[in-house]
């Protein structure tokens, strides 16, 4: 069932739901009100019965009464009481029963009935009647059908000599009550079928724009390639069809961010590898003929394929890193960053002995991937090392979660500040470097996918300064209690290496 198909069925039922209530709500509404209207009727009819009563009625004093006088025949109907008689109710014309003038029924203590002279019929008693009649008080309203009449009884306790019960017919009810029945059901059905309709065509209106940004989904889908020409869908007004069409426009603005991304990575790893590639396959013809080379050209060609291949090596690594993006490759944990650091300085030591390294490590605890800290921390200290003069000194400094590196080399273009941590992004001077272009770019790639930051600046007293940022660290009685437990100092001081002679 379609989307379409469903709206319409929702707001067809939800309207015929609607509907339906008001009518039975209208049709209660009137029988409650007529039927209150008749039992006005039947209250003023008992009131009217009961003053009717001779002066020798339930209410006088004195024996029983005799005769006539109160306007009943001496005559029980069924299941008479010793000494009980009538009470003058039988004044009033006879009427058939159910007439407009009502009918009356005298109901006694004991289970009697009598009818006033000339009243062929009696109402008949029921469990709730008969009640009332042994205790002589309270009021009971019901609706009966008696010889095909439909009545509505009331039936009221009147002291010792039982309950009175009066009926009214229920024909003019009914007539209306059927008629506005039958006029209810034609307006509902009318309704219905009205509200299906229109159902239909909101549906077939709400439904458009879906369908016409599923059109456009699906042409977009069908050729990726126009994500570079920027194919995206159009967006108007501010409904929540509109918010859905802008937020998937910033997921193509993303998807085309990264298959550009990937293009380049593709291109420009593909450009970097032609020479290292292209270097060794020269080697390799050159050492077909090593036999007509000097052990002199022959040391130098092997060293030479060595060489390149630890940069091929190294390339590969960095590509396959880069490819990685932010996805973790392991779940991130506490790590002392400043024990990362200080273990990357004792590399970065071991492989420039002719520099110096300086560092201030405060004791910090950051959540991450170690192994992925440890080499964006290692590719800071081997760029500064690279510009770094021989004896040089290379500042590292850990405070408040931000490492900072700082070598004295030339510092960094102007023109190249912007692009220092873009992929295979190398200076004019650096060109002349070992190197691809890709360490810092996985240094940045790092930082941001712990939610961090880099920073590259030249230091007002020459060098360069990069600045980086793991994330907000953690508390720092955590960092100062990850101390203590490995045993290091608080905080941190790595004490400079002296000059090694080359």
């Amino acid at each position: 069932m379609s989307l379409r198909v469903r709206m319409g069925v929702a707001a067809g039922v939800a309207v015929a739901v609607a509907v339906i209530a008001v009518a039975v709500s209208a049709y209660a509404g009137t029988r409650s009100q007529l039927t209150g209207q008749l039992d006005n009727s039947l209250r003023i009819l008992m009131d009217q019965r009961l003053a009717n009563r001779g002066p020798g009625g339930p209410d006088a004093g004195g024996g029983p009464p005799t005769g006539s006088g109160f306007g009943f025949t001496q005559r029980p109907v069924e299941g008479a009481c010793q000494g009980d008689e009538g009470l003058g109710l039988d004044r009033g014309p006879s009427l058939p029963f159910g007439g407009a003038a009502g009918t009356v029924t005298l109901f006694n203590r004991c289970g009697g009935t009598y009818v006033p002279s000339g009243q062929t019929y009696r109402i008949p008693g029921s469990p709730q009647i008969d009640s009332i009649a042994r205790s002589g008080s309270g009021q009971y309203f019901t609706a009966m059908t008696v010889n095909n009449t439909h009545i509505r009884v009331f039936a009221e306790g009147i002291g010792d000599r039982g309950a009175l019960a009066v009926a009214l017919p229920l024909d003019t009810v009914d007539k209306a009550l059927r008629s506005q029945l039958l006029l209810l059901a034609l307006i509902s059905s009318g309704g219905i079928a009205l509200a299906a309709l229109l159902a239909v065509l909101v549906a077939r209106a709400a439904v458009a724009p879906i369908e016409r940004f599923t059109r456009q989904t699906e042409a977009i889908a069908a050729a990726p390639e126009k994500l570079i020409e920027r194919q995206r869908l159009e967006v108007t007004g501010s409904d929540e069809l509109a918010r859905l069409a802008r937020t998937f426009n910033t997921t193509l603005d993303a998807l085309e961010h990264s298959l550009r991304a990937q293009r380049n990575l593709v291109a420009d790893a593909s450009h970097e590898l032609r020479t290292p590639i292209a270097t060794i396959r020269a080697n390799l013809q050159l050492m077909r003929d090593e036999h007509l080379l000097s052990a002199e050209d022959r040391e130098a060609l092997r060293a030479d394929v060595i060489e390149e291949l630890d940069e091929l090596t190294a390339l590969v690594s960095d590509l396959v890193e880069l490819a990685r993006g932010g996805k973790p490759s392991a779940e991130p944990g506490d790590v002392r960053l400043d024990s990362i650091v200080a273990e990357a300085l004792e590399r970065a030591r071991r492989r420039a002995p002719e520099l110096r390294f300086a560092a201030a490590l405060e004791p910090t605890l950051v959540r991450g991937e170690g192994d992925r800290i440890a080499r964006a921390i290692s590719n800071l200290l081997d760029n500064a090392a690279k510009w770094s003069p021989d004896g040089g000194v290379v500042e590292v400094r850990l405070t408040s979660g931000v490492l900072s590196v700082r070598d004295h080399g030339p510092g960094i273009h102007e023109d190249d500040l912007p692009f220092v941590f873009d992929r295979f992004h190398r200076a004019k001077q650096a060109r002349s470097k070992p190197g691809s272009g890709l360490g810092l770019a996985i240094v940045r790639q790092a930082a941001e996918a712990h939610g961090g930051w880099v920073r590259a600046s030249n230091d007002r007293d020459g060098g360069a300064r990069l600045r980086i940022s793991f994330g907000d660290p953690l508390a720092s009685e955590d960092a100062d209690g990850a101390a203590a437990a490995a045993g290091g100092p608080s905080p941190l001081l790595v004490q400079p290496r002296p000059p090694v002679s080359r």
